[in-house]
């Protein structure tokens, strides 16, 4: 029977004590068991990398739930040398690092800017470039969303608007408010995301983020639900209200793949998108990871008034929460693959 290592961030305490069967990855654990798969925790923790690797190695197959930044503050970085050592030698991992590197981080925002769910978007690599580009993107008076390169949960990701000469900003972390600040403080703001390599992403705002944004859950290659979000991130305040009162992000409400006010979005997304996104990134359909979302913002209507659609961005380190409606087919295609590795063996 092939063991799958459920990966996730812990302590010591999680790494000896798991019971999968009774954690928010009971849903997968049983859909791996029903599939003849036999699941086993793999906690992950810098503190102990060595350890990590070597209960790994014993495993056939790794379906990694790790933020790009964990909640004690660490990256991915120990955790992807420690993939892509265990993929060299042998082992399925759901996602590889090289490939979350080009199609999992908001950088995926300016490489598909010429795809058709492609928008204005500019990038800085530096806290100089962003200084002056900023100063150009902003001259129309219309708003930006910056974006950190790595990142989740809206952290590092601003609505910036030129006022006068002050600047309007707000985080997308809930809970957060706009404040107006002038150009020193919005470089003393986003000067830590230009740390270690960093870099920042800058695309045109969305007026339509009103309507809400839809989260496209792929299998590989397949969409196997829809997560709808309708107060979301960045949400204005009602016309004519204070900044403070704009709403906070609303819950995610999940549907299953056939959910029929979805059914455009979905033949795009297989048939237009994902086969442009393939072509523009050099990638072929082995390569895409086993679990996967993609969140997208309604654009403008087209000339016969149907909707188009702005990716938002590429989620591929941690797709957690995901619909029910994901697990079987989940556990299948890691079956498959397992199967397909060794046959090729």
């Amino acid at each position: 029977m092939a063991r799958v290592g459920i990966v996730f961030h812990g302590d010591l305490s999680a790494r000896n004590n798991t019971d999968l069967s009774a954690s928010r990855f009971a849903g997968i654990t049983s859909a791996l068991s029903a599939n003849g798969l036999e699941p086993v925790p793999a906690v992950f923790n810098d503190d102990f990398v060595g350890e990590f690797v070597n209960d790994a190695s014993n495993l056939d197959a790794l379906l990694v739930w790790v933020n790009p930044i964990t909640a004690d503050g660490h990256d991915r970085s120990k955790l992807d040398e420690a993939l892509r050592d265990l993929a060299k030698n042998g082992v399925l991992v759901s996602t590889h690092p090289d490939i979350i590197l080009r199609m999992g981080t908001k950088q995926v925002l300016f490489d598909t800017k010429g795809m058709a769910w492609g928008s204005d978007v500019r990038v800085y690599n530096s806290l100089q470039e962003l200084e002056s580009g900023i100063k150009d993107s902003l001259a129309d008076g219309r708003a930006r969303v910056l974006k950190q390169y790595r990142g989740h949960s809206g952290g590092g990701i601003w609505k910036v608007q030129r006022d006068g000469d002050m600047f309007k900003l707000r985080h997308a972390e809930r809970g957060s408010v706009e404040q107006k600040v002038n150009l020193e403080k919005v470089l003393e703001t986003f000067a830590p995301y230009f740390q270690n390599g960093g870099r920042m992403i800058d695309q045109e705002y969305q007026e339509r983020l009103t309507d809400g944004m839809i989260r496209c859950y792929l299998v590989v290659d397949k969409i196997e639900g829809f997560g709808h979000q309708a107060i979301n991130a960045l949400f204005p305040a009602p016309p004519g209200a204070n900044p403070e009162d704009a709403p906070q992000p609303g819950p995610r409400l999940y549907y299953p793949p056939d959910k029929p006010e979805f059914q455009q979005l979905r033949r795009k997304m297989e048939d237009e998108f994902l086969p442009e996104l393939l072509t523009t990134l050099k990638l072929n359909r082995a390569e895409l990871p086993l679990l996967w979302d993609a969140d997208f913002l309604f654009g403008p209507k087209d000339k016969d008034g149907d909707d188009t659609y702005v990716l938002c961005e590429i989620n591929v380190s941690s797709v957690s929460p995901f619909p029910e409606w994901a697990e079987a087919p989940l556990a299948r295609a890691t079956l498959n693959r397992i199967n397909k590795k060794a046959a090729s063996a």
